[in-house]
């Protein structure tokens, strides 16, 4: 995105910052924006069958699109937003993000079908894509440089909090209509904007000029997003099938083309000396695959929930937010033990966690909600909040300082691509499963598969401590 001499002199420049910028007033207006967007890829879970009710010739391969056009166009935009924000100055390009992801959520609202929905989602994400790496930079120019640490993890903090409210406030508004969860953006991104012309700090675009991969970025998202359709499709279409083969065969080769040339752009989506560092590279790769499992166990929970308990979205909910409510303290609670023994123990053991929690749930799921979901929705809950935070921490400890936007900005990729093959995984077993709890199962041993992967990978992070 741009050369570390002139990230320094940004840096520097972004220490006079006007005095009206005060850092608790820039905090509260970022906090909003990226509390907004992050809060929309959790929200939506729980109202996908209220939206499915809604559009009643909707399939769920269909509806999983309002899910994965979100996540793709966010994973791949992510980087190349960041470059704009670069150049146009964090001040314009968040609030042109906010901008857009407030017009496009009240396009979500009315959408007369779901494919006019999930074209609003794609404009939502770019929207999201443009404020959240534009929201880090105004909040550290606003910061005092002593200050700027603890200011970081309250904004990364935003992430888990919206994680741990997304279920129990998308119930409580699909319970009236699935169309708050949407219109619920509007006022707070109106106050936003009005409030940030006038009171977010004027930070000095960079002199940078080098323009971010945008072809890479669309070979990324049309590349992942045929993975997804051929994996979402498989049933209906038949692993054999031309369209099947054909949607993985055009994945690979987009995919294999976005490698090649990231290896060759000067300010490439995904910079290959990044992944080369041992702890940076082994900790997106385990980012990805507990991004996977953690997506697949979201949706199930909020799938058998409602299609085989049957219960209403805000009682879906309420009975999922015990788990995203341990995140919080465990995310505190595991950096101390991070920092004495490294980041492989803690991401290991939470991944261990995490699969024990859903292997409770093959276990004893339909005993009831008190001995079958709650336990394994506790283990889950345990195993995110010692494994998730620890990767990205992982991760980003390995990032030189003048490259600390791009590397966040391609964890938080890593992380969306997971999402995206996770929801494509499991909504591909559950459509080729005849018996409702027996394709839970099945979905289930997988989302087991790839958290023991994950938990491999994180055994990596041992060799990058060492050296």
């Amino acid at each position: 995105m741009s050369s570390p001499t002139t990230r320094h002199g940004g840096a520097a420049a972004a220490d006079a910052v006007r005095p009206e910028a005060r850092p608790g007033i820039v905090f509260a207006l970022v906090a909003a924006g990226v509390a907004m967007s992050n809060l929309d890829m959790f929200i939506v879970n729980v109202a996908l069958p209220e939206i499915g009710g809604h559009y009643s010739g909707a399939s769920l391969p269909e509806l999983s699109w309002v899910l994965n056009a979100y996540a793709v166009v966010f994973a791949a935009l992510m980087v190349p937003a960041g470059g704009f924000a670069d150049r146009a100055g964090p001040r314009r390009a968040y609030l042109l993000g906010v901008t857009v992801f407030t017009a496009a959520s009240v396009a979500c609202a009315v959408s007369p079908d779901v494919w006019f929905l999930v074209a609003a989602r794609v404009v939502q994400a770019a929207g999201a894509a443009a404020l959240i790496p534009a929201s880090l930079g105004l909040l550290l120019a606003a910061t005092p440089p002593q200050r700027r640490v603890s200011a970081v993890r309250g904004w990364t903090a935003i992430s888990g909090l919206a994680a741990a409210l997304g279920p129990v406030a998308g119930g409580l508004l699909a319970q009236s209509d699935w169309r708050w969860v949407f219109l619920v953006n509007v006022p707070i991104g109106v106050v936003t904007l009005a409030a940030g012309f006038p009171l977010l700090p004027r930070p000095p675009a960079l002199t940078d000029r080098s323009r971010p991969d945008l072809p890479g970025a669309v070979l990324l998202t049309i590349g992942v997003a045929a993975l997804a359709l051929g994996v979402v499709r498989s049933d209906e279409w038949g692993w054999t099938s031309p369209r099947v083969l054909g949607s993985l065969a055009v994945a690979a080769v987009l995919l294999a083309l976005f490698a090649w040339r990231s290896a060759r752009h000067p300010s490439p989506v995904v910079p290959p000396a990044l992944l080369r560092l041992p702890a940076f590279g082994a900790a997106t790769v385990a980012n990805i695959l507990f991004a996977v499992a953690f997506a697949a166990m979201l949706l199930s929970a909020v799938l058998w929930c409602q299609q085989v308990w049957h219960w209403s979205a805000l009682r879906t909910g309420l009975a999922i937010s015990p788990g995203p409510l341990m995140v919080p303290g465990l995310a505190v609670g595991a950096a101390p033990l991070a920092r004495r023994l490294g980041a492989g123990p803690p991401a290991f053991l939470g991944c261990v966690l995490f699969a024990t929690g859903i292997g409770w749930w093959m276990w004893r799921m339909e005993d009831g909600y008190a001995t079958g979901m709650l336990p394994g929705m506790l283990l889950t809950g345990m195993g995110v909040g010692l494994t998730l935070p620890t990767l990205i921490g992982a991760a980003m400890s390995a990032v030189p300082p003048q490259h600390f936007s791009t590397g966040s900005a391609v964890v938080t990729m890593a992380r969306q691509v997971g999402t995206v093959l996770g929801v494509a995984m499991l909504v591909a077993v559950l459509s080729a499963g005849e018996d409702a709890p027996g394709a839970f199962d099945a979905g289930w041993l997988g989302t087991v598969i790839v958290t023991v992967a994950s938990a491999l990978a994180c055994l990596l992070l041992l060799r990058g401590r060492r050296a």
